[in-house]
């Protein structure tokens, strides 16, 4: 008779056992489905970070077979070249100008296309077409609408009367870069006013209506309903365009070359140059170094105005 408990608490530990492995199991489960992408991510982006961080610690010269380390010695000399603060101011304000024309014009239009009218879904499909055009692509149309003696912009604006003669627009320094912004514009507004869209489809269609109701004007109704709900939402596709705006590199490299007399130089154009015509790729690892710093501060600098107006919303 004392052996059916003693038998009974045996299975009972049995049992408890068997569902602790099984739990344990269960817990592990999603981590063992997530180390495939783990391990692909950091493969693919955290190693070369790493390694690139680890040559701009050294002279590496590939056409010299030059390989010492070096310390600091390249960011030092990254605080001294005029060739690489030129290179980031060009950067720095392509990518201020860029993202904040995309984004007030990506707004008035997702503002458009928000309303119901008559073929929305044919307009919405075509305003997607700039974005899906290849960027290449876009270089060589822009080249050949900016070209300072066959293109179509001098000649309307000649017809127009704004200007006397023609103008070589990306062979101009003081035009170059401008053509440069104009072309990312008009291929990067749609996707902002895509992201814009499906923010302003968030808001509630109720307090529109309310405030209609309470005699507010579409200018004031969107200032004062739709634009604060809109704000975060904003901050994050700003972001966005403003981290990609920073990594540009096609357009440039195909429409100018990073020309003429460097006036078009972004970091990106720099650092393929230094590293891949110029094989320095210490010196290269460096610049891509301080592109990724820079693009890091962005980040953060946007990402505490974000947290900051979460917070806010939140209460």
């Amino acid at each position: 008779m004392t052996a059916l408990p003693s038998a009974g608490l045996a299975a009972g530990s049995r049992r408890s056992k068997r569902l602790g492995r099984r739990s344990r199991a269960e817990r592990w489960a999603p981590l063992l489905f997530l180390l495939p992408a783990v391990v692909t991510l950091a493969t693919v982006s955290v190693y070369p970070v790493l390694d690139g961080m680890r040559l701009s610690l050294r002279n590496t010269m590939l056409s010299t077979q030059e390989d010492e380390f070096v310390g600091l010695a390249n960011y030092l000399r990254l605080t001294g070249d005029p060739q690489f603060w030129s290179a980031w101011q060009h950067t720095m304000l392509f990518t201020a100008a860029s993202t904040l024309l995309e984004t007030l014009l990506g707004m008035a239009m997702a503002v458009v296309l928000y309303e119901t009218f008559r073929g929305r879904g044919w307009v919405r499909a075509a305003m997607l077409v700039p974005w899906a055009i290849p960027t290449v692509v876009t270089s060589k149309m822009f080249g050949w609408l900016f070209d300072g003696q066959h293109g179509v912009v001098n000649w309307l604006l000649m017809q127009a009367g704004l200007i006397d003669g023609y103008v070589n627009w990306y062979g101009d320094s003081r035009t170059a870069l401008l053509t440069i912004i104009i072309a990312d514009v008009w291929k990067t507004t749609p996707f902002m006013a895509l992201l814009l869209l499906a923010g302003l489809q968030t808001v509630p269609h109720s307090l529109v209506e309310a405030a209609r109701i309470d005699g507010a004007g579409p200018w004031q109704s969107f200032w004062s309903t739709r634009l604060p709900l809109l704000f975060t939402t904003l901050l994050i596709a700003g972001m966005f365009r403003a981290l990609d705006a920073f990594r540009i590199f096609d357009l440039v490299y195909v429409l100018t070359g990073g020309g003429p007399a460097d006036s078009t130089e972004v970091l990106s154009t720099l650092s393929y140059k230094v590293l891949f015509s110029g094989l320095d790729f210490g010196y290269g690892s460096a610049l891509s170094a301080a592109m990724f710093i820079t693009e890091a501060v962005i980040a953060l600098g946007f990402g505490l105005f974000i947290v900051r107006r979460m917070r806010r919303d939140n209460g």
